[in-house]
């Protein structure tokens, strides 16, 4: 095991990449890593830092207990005034462009700097960081192995910032052409896909919980998955739905019973 200096803080780096869509790399190594260790990925949610929500999810706590490294992107203001990821803006998250190509790059970073172990990379993010996480995997799906999408969006439920607030209030509505349709046209070609972990709570007044059960259904439909062949367990804090692909992957629909939008559920997603 390699032995490194514990830091006190959340570490920013600087060069990282080309960097098209003007965010921060902050991360976070323990002292102790295995040889090629894992990567997990965390996206904040709007008004959150790097800082806010690995305090509050914990996911350094648990990246010393478990051996892996954290990428934190972070958005800045010059962005997006309320510090939330561009998920709904086309030109922030087209392939190999502006925000997207920002956090691969961090991955690649990552990657070089402590030769992650690149079939072991995870992504997660709560709320427009949820979103994100959601058109990364669409978007780079060997990049992953799997997404946590807690309190999140379907890919493609807005254009812009308008649409993008009545969608998550409302719910965003469902496209003729079905919620898989905009996973699979972005990346056309794909024929199998990571685990996806789709996390939201029933009592959620920010994202409306309608927006989950377009995930669940966004998230079957690329894969060919009938939704009734869902497995159902009930549980002290809610419901989980599960399904499981002829390639292994799955998908993961944890419903928490009377749950706001929050984050303290967000570290479970990964480690359940």
């Amino acid at each position: 095991r390699r032995t490194r200096k514990a830091p006190q803080r959340l570490e920013t780096i600087v060069g990282f990449g080309s960097n098209p869509g003007r965010l921060v790399m902050k991360f976070f190594a323990p002292p102790k890593l295995p040889e090629r260790p894992p990567v997990v990925v965390v996206h904040h949610g709007c008004g959150q830092t790097p800082e806010s929500l690995d305090a509050a999810s914990g996911f350094s706590r648990l990246a010393r207990e478990k051996g892996f490294v954290v990428v934190y992107p972070e958005q800045s203001k010059s962005n997006n005034p309320h510090g939330c990821f561009n998920w709904f803006r086309p030109s922030s998250v087209a392939r190999d462009r502006g925000e997207l190509l920002s956090v691969r790059q961090m991955i690649e970073h990552a990657g070089k700097r402590y030769g992650v172990d690149r079939k072991r990379v995870f992504v997660v993010g709560l709320s427009a960081g949820g979103a994100m996480t959601a058109v990364l995997v669409a978007t780079y799906p060997d990049l992953f192995a799997g997404a946590a999408i807690v309190a999140g969006m379907p890919v493609g439920a807005a254009r812009e910032a308008m649409s993008a607030l009545r969608a998550m209030r409302a719910g965003a509505p469902t496209p003729a052409e079905g919620w898989g349709s905009r996973i699979v046209g972005i990346s056309p070609e794909r024929r199998s896909w990571p685990s996806i972990s789709i996390w939201h709570g029933t009592a959620d007044s920010v994202v409306n919980p309608k927006n989950a059960n377009a995930s669940v259904d966004q998230w079957l439909e690329a894969m060919n998955i009938n939704r009734e062949s869902s497995h159902i367990q009930k549980k002290a804090w809610g419901e989980l739905h599960s399904w499981r692909t002829a390639h292994g992957s799955s998908v993961t629909f944890y419903s928490v019973a009377d749950l706001a939008h929050g984050t303290h559920t967000i570290t479970a997603s990964v480690t359940d």
